[in-house]
């Protein structure tokens, strides 16, 4: 993949827990408006290497790649504010509090939060208050139009699915390049993922210019929605390519799809 259509590439990263290898010179390269599928069984660090590329973890070796720029060393703070946004397997949504308040948890890069302005300018508080709620209100309607009326119910009473949607909108409020997708559909049923996965392809086809990387263990989510798949094994990376392609590579079925 040449170097100038790629938005993310990991080169040589190695995370160590311990005597643990999570992530084992890892080189993997993500081009610009893919969907990727980040595959492999259970502890091939997967997670860890979303955690690496967000700045929750820092690599012991190796270089992450942003859009041009080096971000290994960088925080969370920061690397969110270049343009890259995630999801968790576990939800980390605020119960008791509002759709529209949880969806702004992830927008906080673009509002004034100072004292002075919150209580003082009344008047670019309100237009503030008025664009953040349009723009969530909007992202909403793609998902799930019925829940664009409900903005200031608390989520505790949504269900799966739907909390699962919210997730994915916080997101994307801060209107990322990339989006990181750690197992969108854990804890849903079948046609909930079916409905889910509808959702994120109307997202990929309203905004062609994002990039997104999916961890998941539903191989039909992966064949049906990415371009392309990097299987992990131990940390390393032991195929890529089209999804039917890497499902029929003997070290893959060895490793994750359990065919000895």
């Amino acid at each position: 993949m040449a170097a100038v259509t790629a938005l993310l590439q990991a080169r040589g990263v190695v995370k160590r827990f311990g005597g643990v290898l999570a992530l084992d010179g890892l080189d993997l390269t993500v081009a610009r408006g893919e969907i990727l599928g980040l595959i492999g069984p259970n502890g091939s660090g997967k997670t860890t290497f979303f955690n690496v590329a967000t700045g929750i973890y820092t690599a012991d070796a190796g270089d992450v790649i942003f859009d041009g720029a080096d971000i290994t060393a960088f925080p969370s703070r920061a690397i969110y504010r270049a343009g890259i946004s995630r999801t968790f397997q576990r939800s980390r949504l605020s119960l008791p509090l509002s759709i529209f308040d949880n969806i702004m948890i992830g927008n906080h890069k673009r509002l004034h939060q100072g004292l002075w302005f919150n209580l003082v300018k009344r008047g670019d508080f309100k237009r503030e208050f008025e664009t953040s709620y349009h723009a969530a209100r909007a992202l909403v309607e793609v998902f799930e139009p019925a829940l664009a009326g409900r903005m200031f119910e608390p989520v505790a009473g949504l269900p799966m699915i739907d909390r699962r949607r919210i997730e994915i909108c916080r997101a994307l409020i801060s209107e990322p390049k990339l989006l990181l997708l750690d197992e969108p559909s854990a804890g849903m049923t079948h046609d909930e993922t079916t409905e889910l996965m509808n959702d994120i392809l109307l997202v990929r086809e309203r905004n062609k210019d994002l990039t997104i990387i999916i961890v998941e263990h539903e191989m039909g989510v992966i064949e049906r929605i990415t371009d392309r798949c990097v299987v992990l094994n131990f940390g390393r990376k032991i195929a890529e390519g089209p999804y039917r392609d890497v499902a029929a590579d003997g070290q893959v079925q060895e490793a994750y799809l359990g065919v000895a």
